[in-house]
């Protein structure tokens, strides 16, 4: 059997974009979801498989043949019997499965500034599954995104549909925090282009400038041409009001971790750039903004159907 590639979550953000670029290669993918009951986007083009987490077994049957995995799989928040401390232990039973699938090579999406002493739950589950990963015996390459945007994201969306509906955006503390944000298109890039090389390694993924929270709120506005205003409140303020709009469209807004990062400035890189495209001049093409934020995208709706 030809051998493949596995992208877990494609029919998901990050993993959408690395299928694609992996099928523009001519190359064969499967995917492992969470729902592959979901229309597939990409027709017969993209195997489909469902993760088998409380079954190593069938998982590891699931992955045999495939040469390289492109693990993308995360939670944003944690909802339900889906914590952070179950993501972490599910990622351990996907590594011990592709290892013993004969699994060459995982390419793992994490985060900037990861750390294992992280008082924010996401960053610190996102270091203990790099641990896994390292200590797990697999070749592995882990990317860390900042802040990623592009056509199908729900943070940069769903600041929008606000900036649309609102004469005010809120935003936590002095807004001086800064981000590097990345596109989506280039961490597929970079995710495919570490695949190829056989060394472990571990490289930031950020984008060529650097903006405060309040410049890049002011340029979403400006790119979607609406006349919102910043208003500044307290970090516990702000999660107050987002809980409150969350509670309004049954979802989860914006979480403490989310704030945390930002303002602690962990969306940022002491590294070198590694991507190219600018998020300033991708907000001025008309084509990138025009339904930016005309809906609201639920992550509820999107991982958790109801």
């Amino acid at each position: 059997m030809r051998q493949f590639s596995v992208v877990t979550g494609a029919f998901g953000f990050t993993g959408k974009y690395i299928a694609s670029r992996l099928l523009g290669n001519g190359e064969t993918v499967k995917t492992i979801t969470g729902h592959p009951e979901r229309p597939n986007p990409f027709g017969d083009h993209v195997m489909v498989a469902p993760f088998h987490f409380e079954e190593p077994d069938r998982l590891a049957a699931e992955l045999s043949g495939a040469s390289t995995v492109y693990n993308t799989y995360w939670v944003r928040f944690s909802h339900g019997n889906v914590t952070f401390d179950r993501a972490v232990e599910n990622s351990k039973t996907l590594f011990g499965a592709a290892r013993d699938a004969g699994v060459q090579r995982i390419v793992h999406v994490s985060i900037t500034n990861p750390s294992l002493d992280s008082q924010y739950p996401y960053f610190r589950g996102k270091a203990e599954v790099e641990r896994a990963l390292v200590e797990s015996g697999l070749s592995y390459a882990i990317i860390r995104p900042a802040f990623m945007f592009g056509e199908g994201d729900v943070l940069l969306n769903n600041m929008a549909w606000l900036l649309r509906r609102f004469p005010f955006f809120v935003v936590p503390g002095h807004g001086n925090y800064r981000m590097q944000p990345v596109h989506v298109e280039d961490v597929a890039q970079l995710a495919v282009e570490v695949a190829a090389k056989g060394e472990n390694q571990i490289m930031d993924a950020v984008g060529p400038e650097t903006y405060t929270f309040n410049e890049l709120v002011s340029m979403l506005a400006d790119g979607i041409d609406t006349k919102s205003r910043i208003l500044h409140l307290s970090p516990r303020a702000a999660l107050f009001l987002s809980g409150l709009i969350g509670r309004m469209l049954n979802d989860v807004v914006l979480t403490r971790d989310e704030i945390g990062g930002l303002s602690d400035n962990l969306l940022i890189s002491e590294g070198p750039v590694t991507a190219t495209t600018s998020m300033r001049e991708w907000l001025r093409d008309e084509d990138n903004t025009r339904d930016l934020g005309i809906r609201y995208a639920s992550e509820l709706d999107r991982h958790y159907p109801r």
